[in-house]
């Protein structure tokens, strides 16, 4: 799965299935497949935000969407599998939800890409909470997953700072080192909400601005972009 990309939908899919003269029958069974597959994960991330991995068995996870046992393994051929698309999918949502509006100039597109990841985690806190703590004690597809998130996040802000996601080992690890921030930070504000979201993004902004300026001083082929800068 490309976490930088956003998903597709079942439909589009379905639709130019049927401009391309597939049969709409079969069309209508992979919708129909798409949405049992989408309400499974659904439920998943429901049942897994309330109860730890080792505590729900696939007996209960299959009673709890009232559906047969075998057509979760069906879909997903294991619990681990499961779980780990339920990962993925929240995942798909976090990074897109964070990398929209890219028609916008680069400020204000920074500002959207901060303001859509506290969104989502805001809305989606359990799930947020699983995809940064990289799901149940040390597991290294969940942390490749987490680890991805991060990359794509680190790409987001690039391309808004510098127009290019091309960027140097400096720049790099200066941009990973305020997203590790921006989740640390995220996850005591959806613990502790006693802030708004607005005063939240505007510090986190503030706070890359920071951090750009830093590259910069150390990196001056990446230098700050002009609503970074301060006024001496």
């Amino acid at each position: 799965m490309n976490i930088s990309q956003p998903r597709e939908t079942a439909r589009p899919q379905a639709l130019n299935s049927v401009r391309a003269g597939g049969n709409p029958s079969r069309v209508r069974g992979t919708e129909r497949s798409e949405g049992r597959r989408a309400e499974l994960l659904a439920v998943g991330r429901r049942l897994f935000a309330d109860t730890s991995y080792d505590a729900l068995s696939m007996d209960d996870i299959a009673r709890q969407a009232h559906v047969a046992k075998g057509l979760i393994y069906y879909y997903f051929r294991s619990k681990r599998g499961y779980y780990l698309a339920i990962i993925e999918d929240s995942v798909a949502d976090l990074v897109s939800s964070a990398a929209r509006g890219l028609e916008m100039p680069a400020a204000d597109r920074v500002h959207r890409t901060i303001d859509g990841y506290l969104r989502y985690a805001e809305l989606n806190q359990a799930a947020y909470r699983t995809i940064v703590s990289g799901g149940v004690g040390f597991d290294t597809e969940v942390h490749a997953i987490r680890d991805g998130v991060r990359e794509a996040i680190v790409a987001t802000i690039a391309e808004g700072a510098y127009g290019r996601t091309a960027i140097a080992p400096v720049a790099r690890m200066g941009l990973l080192a305020w997203v590790c921030s921006v989740e640390g930070a995220t996850l005591d504000w959806i613990g502790r909400p006693g802030l708004s979201r607005e005063t939240v993004r505007e510090l986190l902004v503030k706070t890359l601005g920071g951090a750009l300026r830093a590259i910069e001083e150390i990196d001056p082929t990446h230098p700050a972009p002009a609503p970074a800068r301060r006024d001496d």
